[in-house]
């Protein structure tokens, strides 16, 4: 699960990392009001949407060359100004695609004098079951485009979860950013607080792009990205309570009432899925014979009917699919109960494009009968292979 910037800072504030001071906004007037709060004379006006590369990013509805969604401030008329021309107005950035973000919350924050930027980040290394650090001296840019232009700048280090964070920890940060005497001691406390923070809430991922040195020394996080582990949730009701919906998309909301794994994708063709892997690969063959996947879709090794037939449903609410591919191999699940959950689907919801259901391990051919019985205008894939190729051929008519 994503928060906004402001959440995000807001819990880092409860673990006493240092953050600015600022308030979120709604409306034009709350903008106002919030900037009126705060010492100024400089104010940062911050589009908020699930997405990164904020400040470059555009807004469809305003001319080209309009200012990002991260705009300065040397006024309160100002703040207003750039209120009135985010909200409401969708953001497109590098991680949004072109169909961009509405913006429908501003974070308007006390500016900062910026010595220095730097980067910092954590997550979970599934490699070595460890919280790892990420950290380069190569902060306000892209992530991405540093480690593919300069990777020397990165340096990643874990943390033994037998000993938790330590000091040595804080001083290997401080010494990758070239940080010394008192700077050294507040990287060094911050590094005990992030670390802290995040395996409280049971962080997935933190990041603090950029973290910056004041030009009166002192270490700030001037952004908070974060993500949650979503299977932890139950343990903070807090956090969940901090849940923006409307950055979701609607299918993917529906499906995590029936814990479904999904996510929506560009393509035309959908996919019902049982086992991640499988899922990829299923994926993976659609585009290799020309293709494109209208969704991920992972029902899980014990979907019961009820579960298969919800599944159903969200494929075919998408009017982007064209057709529809079950590729189900039953070892805990079995066959049958897919069968029966997609006739029940098909018959609550109907039935407008091609389908090819692939069925193969546990009560295989009782699912089969089951399909081949019901009447339904289904078309038999005898292996993923073949699967693919006859959706894909009934898609392109």
């Amino acid at each position: 699960m994503n928060i906004h910037e402001y959440q995000g800072k807001a819990v880092l504030k409860e673990f006493g990392a240092p953050v600015s001071k600022g308030f979120p906004a709604f409306t034009v007037e709350e903008a106002d009001a919030a900037a009126r709060q705060l010492p100024g004379p400089l104010y940062v006006v911050k589009s908020q949407i699930h997405a990164g590369g904020r400040g470059k990013g555009t807004f469809k509805e305003l001319p080209a060359g309009s200012k990002g969604g991260v705009r300065l401030a040397r006024s309160i008329d100002e703040v207003r100004a750039h209120a009135a021309e985010m909200l409401g107005n969708t953001l497109v950035t590098i991680q949004t695609g072109p169909a961009g973000k509405q913006v429908n919350r501003l974070y308007i924050e006390d500016g900062s004098d910026i010595a220095r930027e730097f980067y910092l980040s954590m997550l979970v290394d599934r490699q070595t079951s460890r919280i790892a650090f990420v950290v380069s001296t190569e902060g306000g840019m892209n992530i991405e485009d540093v480690a593919h232009d300069t990777p020397e700048k990165i340096v990643t280090f874990s943390v033994d979860p037998v000993t938790g964070v330590m000091p040595l920890h804080g001083r290997k940060v401080a010494k990758v950013l070239g940080l010394s005497g008192d700077l050294a001691k507040q990287a060094e406390k911050l590094v005990g607080q992030l670390y802290t923070a995040f395996t409280a809430t049971d962080m997935e991922m933190l990041e603090i792009n950029p973290l910056i040195i004041t030009k009166d020394g002192q270490l700030k996080c001037l952004d908070a990205k974060i993500s949650f582990d979503s299977n932890a949730l139950y343990r903070h009701p807090k956090i969940v309570a901090l849940r923006d919906i409307t950055e979701e998309d609607a299918k993917e909301i529906e499906a995590s009432k029936y814990d479904l794994a999904y996510i929506a994708l560009d393509g035309t063709i959908g996919c019902m899925v049982n086992g991640a892997g499988l899922a990829m690969a299923t994926l993976d063959i659609i585009k290799l014979y020309g293709a494109e996947p209208a969704n991920f879709l992972d029902v899980g090794g014990g979907a019961s009917e009820e579960k298969v037939t919800a599944a159903f449903k969200i494929i075919t609410a998408d009017p982007q699919v064209k057709g529809i591919l079950v590729n189900i191999f039953g070892g805990i699940m079995k066959c049958d109960v897919i069968a029966r959950g997609v006739i029940g689907a098909v018959k609550a919801v109907g039935l407008q494009v091609p389908l090819v259901v692939r069925l193969e391990g546990t009560n295989v051919e009782e699912g089969k009968k089951i399909i081949r019985e019901s009447g339904l205008n289904v078309i038999p894939a005898d292996d993923l292979d073949d699967a693919a190729q006859k959706i894909v051929k009934a898609v392109k008519g």
